[in-house]
């Protein structure tokens, strides 16, 4: 696997970027980088990783992180596979602190976006109204220049500011703790969860991916990612299992074993530790329409 890097480092002459992403696959680097971003899936399903939070996503998933913030949108391995035709579609803008200036941010006029900057040193999903209005608003700054560019941005991070659908991603006082030489080796131990979380993970593997003895490895992580390895991969294995409750062609039973639980009462006890309910009741509220991710 590549290693991680900065994935898009603004010109002296722009003060933001915008792209719209059309893949096969989102970019499977684990990274972080010092640039704020606010990105929404138009097309693809996965499991994305952010600060210390494992959860699935879907289209019309969007986020806003600030900098630093480690994160991947891993696609599902049937993306990866060549004989299918999926593709990803997404639109990503990348903007510093400063993009208007160093003094700008402390003006009065400029006290709720400062505050929406605060609130995303956790990541924030953006959910409701809200999510639909900025979707709109970022579909159409792709097609806008100079001045205009610069106002619709700031009415995009207004909305953001005056919004209530805005929910904090990790936990409350997530600090990364990493380091951006450690990217390539935190990549390769995610790339390998999640090619192997439907069977038994092996710690003395992951710890030689990562050039460390198991001990030490274990230690390092759970400094790292703010839990032990063991719930890590808990977490990963729950957040397939999510995805799978939301098909109607599993049972509860079947989605255990297939998502690399040994058995069915472990599965039940993990699954309502992370989530907060128990499968059938998450199942059940998903197929309600209520938002059953927090």
């Amino acid at each position: 696997m590549k290693p991680a890097f900065q994935k898009s480092p603004i010109p002296e002459t722009k003060a933001f970027i915008i792209k719209h992403l059309n893949e096969p696959f989102f970019d499977p680097n684990w990274h972080f980088h010092p640039e704020y971003q606010l990105f929404v899936v138009l097309e693809g399903k996965g499991t994305r990783f952010i600060g210390d939070s494992i959860r699935p996503f879907k289209e019309g998933d969007m986020v806003f992180t600030g900098p630093d913030v480690p994160h991947v949108w891993r696609s599902d391995a049937s993306y990866f596979d060549k004989s299918h035709s999926l593709q990803t579609q997404g639109v990503v803008i990348y903007f510093h602190e400063n993009f208007l200036g160093d003094s700008v941010l402390k003006k009065e006029e400029m006290e709720k976006i400062f505050g929406l900057f605060s609130r995303a040193v956790t990541g924030l999903d953006i959910r409701g109204e809200t999510n639909r209005q900025i979707t709109r608003m970022m579909l159409e700054l792709l097609h806008l220049q100079g001045v205009s560019s610069l106002i619709q941005l700031l009415q995009i991070l207004e909305l953001l500011a005056d919004s209530p659908d805005c929910f904090p991603i990790a936990n409350t006082g997530y600090i990364n703790q990493y380091k951006q030489t450690e990217t390539a080796r935190m990549s390769k131990v995610y790339d390998y969860v999640m090619k192997n979380f439907k069977h038994k993970i092996s710690l003395d593997e992951v710890a030689t991916l990562a050039s460390m003895t198991p001990t030490s490895f274990s230690r390092y992580f759970k400094t790292r990612a703010n839990k032990p390895f063991s719930r890590f991969v808990s977490e990963v294995r729950v957040g397939n299992a999510c995805k799978l409750l939301h098909e109607d062609n599993l049972n509860i039973a079947q989605i255990c074993y297939e998502c690399g639980f040994n058995t069915l009462s472990n599965f039940n006890k993990q699954f309502k530790e992370i989530m907060r309910r128990n499968p059938h009741t998450y199942k059940e509220e998903y197929l309600k329409g209520v938002n059953n991710d927090k």
